[in-house]
Parts: C-alpha cells; sequence; structure tokens
C-alpha cells in the first residue's frame, strides 16, 4: 500500500512546510494497521520504527516526538529535551519538526504570515479546556492578528459525546461554548470540537483559521479513532520551516 498523507490546506509561507499523515502505508498489523507512529500503544517496536523511518525520509529532522499528557506545557523544538512532557512544540530554526499525534483529537498547526515561527499542538478536550492552543500561540510571540492555524482531522460533532460536566466546564469558561452543543440523551451532548477550537482562537485573535472539515470516527479507512476501535494507532501532524 502506498503511503498516504494529507496535505493541509491553507494560506501559509511557502517556507512553512507541513503534513498530515493517515493511517495507510505502512506496516503495522491489526488493530494498529497500518501506518501506526505512535511507541505507546501496543504496536511491534519494530513496526513502529519503520513507520517512523517512512516518514522521516519526508522531513529535514527527526520530529520532536512528545510524551503528550493532555496538559498546556509547550516544547521548545529548537532547544529539544529527549521526548519532553508536552502537548505542543514550537520551531522558529528552519528544519526543525514540530509534531503532535492524535487518534481522534484535535491536531492544530500554526505558523505567522511572515514564516518566522511555526508550531503544532495536540488539543482534546482537557488541553482545549485548559488553554494549550492559547499557551502555544502566548510561545510563539508574534502579534495574534499575524497567525494562522489549520485544524486537523479530529473527532466531528456527530461522534463525540460528553456529560453535563463537559459542556458546564467549557461554558464556565465563555458562555459562548454553548453554541458547540447539541443536547443528546439526558445528560448527554454532542460536542463540536472544531467549533470550540475556533472559538477560542478568535478571541485569541487570530484571523485566519483553516481545516476542521473531517471526522475521525467516521472516516476509517483514512484515520485512527480511539473511541471507535479503542486499540489503535496515531496519525501525526507535522510542521517545519524549509531554509
Amino acid at each position: 500500500m502506498a503511503l498516504e498523507l494529507l496535505r493541509p490546506d491553507w494560506p501559509a509561507p511557502a517556507r512553512v512546510r507541513s503534513l498530515q499523515t493517515l493511517r495507510g502505508g505502512g506496516c503495522s498489523g491489526a488493530p494498529w494497521g497500518s501506518l501506526n507512529l505512535g511507541d505507546h500503544v501496543g504496536d511491534d517496536p519494530q513496526c513502529v520504527s519503520r513507520n517512523r523511518a517512512l516518514i522521516r525520509g519526508l522531513l529535514p529532522a527527526e520530529p520532536l516526538w512528545l510524551k503528550q499528557v493532555h496538559g498546556v506545557a509547550v516544547a521548545d523544538a529548537d532547544r529539544p529535551l529527549a521526548m519532553p512532557e508536552a502537548d505542543a512544540a514550537i520551531a522558529r530554526q528552519p528544519g526543525k519538526v514540530c509534531a503532535v499525534m492524535t487518534a481522534d483529537c484535535l491536531p492544530v498547526l500554526f505558523c505567522d504570515r511572515a514564516g518566522s515561527v511555526v508550531a503544532a499542538a495536540h488539543a482534546g478536550w482537557r488541553g482545549l479546556l485548559a488553554g494549550v492552543l492559547e499557551a502555544t500561540t502566548d510561545r510563539m510571540a508574534v502579534p495574534p492578528g499575524e497567525l494562522m492555524a489549520w485544524l486537523g482531522p479530529a473527532i466531528g460533532a456527530g461522534a463525540f459525546e460528553v456529560g453535563d460536566e463537559v459542556r458546564a466546564a467549557f461554558v464556565a469558561r465563555d458562555a459562548a461554548a454553548a453554541s458547540a452543543f447539541i443536547p443528546g440523551a439526558p445528560g448527554k451532548w454532542q460536542a463540536d470540537i472544531y467549533r470550540l477550537a475556533r472559538q477560542r482562537l478568535q478571541t485569541a485573535g487570530l484571523g485566519s483559521i483553516s481545516g476542521g472539515e473531517r471526522c475521525t470516527v467516521s472516516e476509517p479507512e483514512h484515520f485512527f479513532s480511539y473511541r471507535r476501535d479503542g486499540v489503535t494507532g496515531r496519525m501525526a501532524s507535522l510542521i517545519w520551516l524549509a531554509d
């Protein structure tokens, strides 16, 4: 099977390079089939290494792989630590690759209009609520109006059921968040993580926000989904600056 990739469609400067891996084109067997990049999900480590090598061949350097914990810490890919515990990364030096892995959570790629800084953030609902997107844009140290974002593949509103406590937590932070929740079964809501992210980014002052149309749960031929499958692989969202 050929390596399957998605190229973000956004108005980024020419020196900003980005890509989104899909699930096809790797060597992992079920239930991680086939381009699993996660080394923490029970897959054969040799398969994960081979899959990462396939992606590495498309990149200027090894990505800064993170230990993601649904928090708000932002790692510096220009001065990387080994497997930092963080849910976002930024880079200003050419050839330094920021990466986040997902399988339903929302990956967000960032750059500025001048092409001087890039970032990647992992935003599950906990990280989104806690402010991982705002923490990332703050670390980029660029006027928000100069920043742009691309929302990668995540769980769609039709598949993302949450409880009253999740909705209440978001609405307590911003009353406008109520519009991102549709009533479901008693005590349950269908949450639109894309809308929640757009609200946060617009409030932060970003004027250009792209992406946010796919659903990882409903497209099993393309995407890994933890909520759909339980044991599954991980995709990567990657961004870097070219020389």
